[in-house]
């Protein structure tokens, strides 16, 4: 047959040349068109895996990067692809429909229930349907490349279970070091001081809360600082891009941003009805730099302090080692401004 070369090799290549086309609607192959006789050539020599769907008939041809696509369905070579398919067909076919209509569907984790073992399972496909037109333009068939993401994608799943677990797992951490630490600090004259640490433990919760949700790796500057002022949003005006940190760099935030708001609600803007705080941020990415501001407006004449506790320690740490913080205190409100380079911020 003239389909392809003989030098092409591979089981669904020798299958092809052997296979009786005449019993086919296709018809014998040496009178298939040029078109048809170059796609199969093109999918049989590839390792990519592909068939090429042919006629009104749906007629099916397949390479051998296919066949663990197929599993142990049977031989489909030369039927009809809506009965290869026939326990999903509801939901493929008007697929394979729109690129017979000339329109290509790129799908990615596209979940199917096949047949392929002799019952039915959950799989999951990244494939596209692209159309196969004849010299004059009509569209004769169509191609279907495929990945199977079944393993990908039940991966993820297990991931977000994990992650749930871990994320329990540390909320209860927490809330028993809380539940320690008050039982262990019950005699302490200063309560202040300890519902402080409370506190701070809280501000970590939150900066983990985020990072779990985002899988750990690192969370946006926005979300944290969100997570961490939610129950000052309403007087705090944020505006920054999405700039995203990791895990060491969120936490160093959170806590930072915690004890501004808290010195604040103290002794700042946030003491008064109508006080406000500005809070922005940007990266300089020629300086390789993250820059945050903190602004307080509206609120009580600020004046220095006269010694700094652990809350002032905690914001001069900063956001990373190599960072800096300028704390300032005109009349007018409290003002911080912190920098820390990139590359150390979004370090996980």
């Amino acid at each position: 047959m003239q389909v392809m070369t003989a030098a092409i090799e591979g089981r669904m290549a020798r299958l092809v040349r052997e296979f009786d086309w005449a019993a086919t609607a296709l018809g014998p192959a040496a009178d298939w068109p040029a078109e048809l006789k170059t796609a199969v050539s093109m999918i049989l020599e590839s390792r990519f895996p592909a068939a090429i769907v042919w006629g009104p008939g749906l007629v099916t041809i397949y390479n051998d990067a296919f066949l663990p696509i197929l599993g142990d369905k049977p031989e489909a070579l030369g039927r009809s692809f809506a009965d290869v398919w026939a326990e999903v067909w509801d939901e493929i076919g008007p697929i394979a429909a729109r690129a017979y209509a000339g329109e290509a569907t790129f799908i990615e984790d596209f979940p199917l229930r096949i047949d392929r073992s002799g019952h039915r399972e959950p799989a999951w496909f990244t494939f596209c349907y692209s159309p196969l037109r004849l010299s004059d333009g009509s569209v004769a068939g169509l191609i279907d490349t495929v990945m199977e993401t079944t393993a990908t994608v039940r991966a993820r799943e297990d991931l977000v279970v994990l992650n749930d677990e871990l994320r329990h797992r540390l909320k209860n951490t927490l809330a028993t070091f809380q539940a320690l630490a008050r039982g262990s600090l019950r005699t302490v004259a200063d309560r202040a001081a300890v519902n402080g640490l409370m506190d701070r433990i809280v501000a970590m919760g939150a900066a983990h809360d985020v990072l779990f949700r985002e899988g750990w790796t690192s969370a946006a500057v926005e979300q944290v600082a969100r997570a961490t002022l939610a129950a000052n949003l309403d007087r705090v005006r944020m505006q920054g891009p999405q700039v995203p940190i990791g895990a060491r760099a969120a936490v160093a935030l959170s806590l930072v941003l915690h004890e501004l708001a808290t010195n604040a609600a103290k002794y700042g803007a946030l003491s008064a009805t109508e006080g406000r705080v500005d809070l922005w941020w940007a990266p300089d990415e020629t300086a390789g730099v993250f820059r945050l501001h903190w602004r307080e407006t509206g609120g009580p004449a600020v004046r220095r302090p006269e010694r700094t506790g652990l809350g002032s320690r905690l914001i001069d740490m900063g956001l990373s080692r190599r960072g800096t913080v300028s704390r300032r205190y005109p009349p007018a409100g409290f003002e911080a401004d912190l920098e820390a380079p990139l590359a150390e911020l979004t370090a996980v």
